[in-house]
Order: C-alpha cells, then structure tokens, then sequence
C-alpha cells in the first residue's frame, strides 16, 4: 500500500511586531529572518520536485507556502481566534483580564476565548482539512503550512494524544513533521525538524 504523505510545516519567523502579542488572526508577515528560513526551506524541499501545497489564509503562512510552490489556500488551516484579544500584548492581558490569563495559563486547551474559539474547534477543523487533504491526495505527498496549534493538533491525532498534551510536541518556526498515513494508520516520520533534516533523515 502507497502511503499518503503531510509535510506540517509552521510558518517561518513572523514580523517583530507580533511578538508578545496574541496574533491568531491578526495578519502579519515575515521578518527578515523568517524570510530566509522560507528560502532555506524551499531549496531544502526542491528536490521532491513540484509539491502540492495547502495553506493556511495568514500573510506569514501564505509568504512561507510560496516559497515551495504554488499555495492553495484551506482556511480551516488558520491559527487560533482568540477573539478579543487579538494583537493585544500577554502583559495587557494579564492586567486587563488576569482571571482569563490564569486559566490561560493553567489549562490552555482548554480556554474559549470571548468572540473567539477554543482549541478543540481548532484541532476538529485542522484535523477534517487533513483527512480531506489525505483523500483527495492518496498515495501523494502534500506540504501543508500553517501554525504552531494547527500542526499540533494534526499530530497529536496522528500520535493519539489528548489536546492537554499538545506542548509535548514542538513546533519551531520554520520546522517540518512528516506523517505518513497507510489507510488510516498514521506513521510519524520526522517531528520538528529544521530544513536541513528533510533530505538526510527521509527522502526517498
């Protein structure tokens, strides 16, 4: 049986001004950083030849999707609403609502945010908009570039692990997780790696 494979890959480093800032939905782009991790990571990914690529909505996302091909944009790939506090800082948030900050922190899978979503909505949507990528590419190789929740959320059903345990699973700027799918059975090939990994540990 022909496995059916994802490349997870988190967009590269985003502008500096979205640092310390909740920045789900608020649309930024690349720092200069970031943009050539997005080229170290298309040269890196050339040699598969021309991918089909799945993106997530975002700037940052889109500008690193672009890099290795020609991006189709799914947007239940998109990062997490937190609602009201979008592009709000941690520090005015912990002022401004610290009962909602502490269970934040406390228990962050677990939090809705107001006018927003909880991680649950996010992982049900990420994880539909891979099964639908899985079917409609069986036995193909599909980049999928989006955002540190989405490309848990991915892996831990692939890993069956409970959304508590999402941070056990790291998810760097720029990095690559490979899962292949036999059927319905999931295989993870490669977690967190940085460009430079992808040929060397599974290429062929």
């Amino acid at each position: 049986m022909s496995a059916t494979r994802l490349l997870l890959i988190r967009h590269a480093e985003p502008e500096e001004d979205a640092r310390g800032r909740c920045y789900g939905r608020l649309d930024v782009g690349l720092s200069p950083v970031g943009l050539a991790q997005a080229a170290a990571l298309g040269d890196a990914l050339r040699p598969l030849g021309p991918l089909t690529v799945a993106s997530s909505p975002a700037r940052r996302a889109l500008d690193t999707a672009s890099r290795i091909g020609e991006p189709v944009v799914d947007e239940r790939l998109r990062e997490l609403d937190f609602g009201e506090l979008e592009g709000r800082t941690y520090t005015e948030i912990e002022r401004e609502r610290p009962e909602l900050f502490s269970r934040w922190m406390r228990t962050p899978t677990e939090v809705v945010f107001p006018g927003g979503e909880g991680f649950e909505e996010l992982r049900a949507r990420a994880c539909d908009a891979a099964a639908e990528l899985r079917a409609s590419h069986a036995g193909g190789t599909v980049a999928v570039v989006a955002h540190g929740g989405v490309v848990r959320a991915i892996l831990a059903e692939a890993l069956a692990l409970p959304s508590r345990s999402i941070f056990r699973l790291d998810a760097g700027y720029a990095r690559v997780s490979v899962v292949d799918w036999f059927g319905d059975e999931p295989v993870v090939r490669l977690l967190n790696g940085s460009a430079h990994d992808v040929p060397s540990r599974w290429l062929g």
